[in-house]
């Protein structure tokens, strides 16, 4: 049987971090599944998902402890890798607004309403091309549960998004 890790790791941001947790993971026997990695104000934040032998797992995350020495801070999740797909709709969306604190909690609080979970979420502020105005960017992938229509969903952030002045792109699958 294998496991799971989840890995988030935080640290100054130099070359070779991406590449020592790599070697980690290959000397430890770990395939390296999944990562979401970026530089976010000097700071390079990851997060990591790896599959081990249950033979390998404490050698494993002894190892991944290890490199805190080298200044970053992690955190190791353990589970079974074997987990069962989700299900439900997955609704895959892009959103554009004014930036203004408070327009993560309206949307998420949308989706709680309806049962819906965020499977992933990129987000960033930016000027606009020609005001030159902060904006807010945004592009998720949520899953909705059976229960629900991917309609009901929609409906309900068009309503929302005609309050805050947001851009949606909706696109169902999966």
């Amino acid at each position: 049987m294998n496991i799971s890790f989840i890995v988030t790791l935080v640290g100054a941001d130099r070359p070779g971090l991406v590449n020592a947790l790599a070697e980690c993971a290959a000397a430890n026997g770990a395939n390296w599944l999944d990562s979401s990695m970026a530089h976010l104000a000097g700071k390079f934040a990851g997060i990591v998902r790896l599959d081990v032998a249950e033979a390998n797992a404490d050698r494993l995350e002894a190892a991944l402890r290890a490199l805190s020495s080298t200044g970053l801070s992690l955190s190791i999740e353990r589970g079974t890798a074997a987990a069962g797909a989700a299900g439900g709709e997955l609704i895959r969306m892009e959103l554009l607004a004014h930036d203004r604190p408070g327009i993560v909690r309206d949307i998420s609080s949308v989706l709680a309403q309806h049962g819906a979970s965020i499977e992933r979420m990129d987000s960033a502020c930016e000027s606009a091309s020609f005001s030159g105005e902060a904006m807010f960017r945004a592009e998720l992938e949520v899953r909705v549960p059976a229960s629900v229509s991917a309609g009901e969903v929609q409906a309900a952030l068009e309503s929302l998004a005609n309050e805050l002045m947001v851009d949606l792109k909706l696109e169902t699958g999966a």
